[in-house]
């Protein structure tokens, strides 16, 4: 049995997940949390989007499709399972009818909410100068 130095250790607790390593996992999960559907997603669960108290609330499948406009309905059902099974929110069927389905927060996805949140709201309050910088740009080119 090989045995390992302290150092050699700790190195493999830091490399652990690196997403600068291609192999880590860790790309996987930023590659979903990056796109843009899934970032209003977690922004209308956490009740950005509601006009209201903007307290994290459940919403019906149908109450997303309105709030998150242009998603197509494939768009939203696969970022809804893929957030699901990553564990940051939960599915609830009401049998009713017709069936009633609402998605809600899980406490790991409400503590992503806060930096989606944040990163939802820079692009809103930068997007001028965002513009006028692509102008500047592209009269260069």
């Amino acid at each position: 049995m090989a045995t390992t130095t302290a150092a050699e250790e700790r190195d493999a607790a830091r490399d652990a997940y690196n997403a600068f390593l291609a192999t880590c996992p860790s790309r996987q999960l930023l590659d979903r949390l990056a796109d843009k559907w899934a970032v209003l997603i977690l922004c209308a669960l956490g009740g950005d989007g509601t006009g209201g108290t903007g307290a994290p609330a459940s919403m019906r499948y149908s109450e997303l499709s309105r709030l998150v406009a242009g998603v197509s309905q494939k768009m939203l059902t696969q970022t809804l399972r893929s957030l699901e099974r990553d564990g940051l929110l939960t599915r609830t069927v009401t049998p009713t009818v017709p069936v009633t389905v609402e998605y809600a927060l899980t406490d790991l996805g409400l503590s992503l909410y806060r930096t989606t949140r944040q990163l939802r709201a820079w692009a809103e309050g930068h997007m001028d100068s965002v513009q006028a910088s692509r102008d500047l740009y592209d009269t260069r080119r």
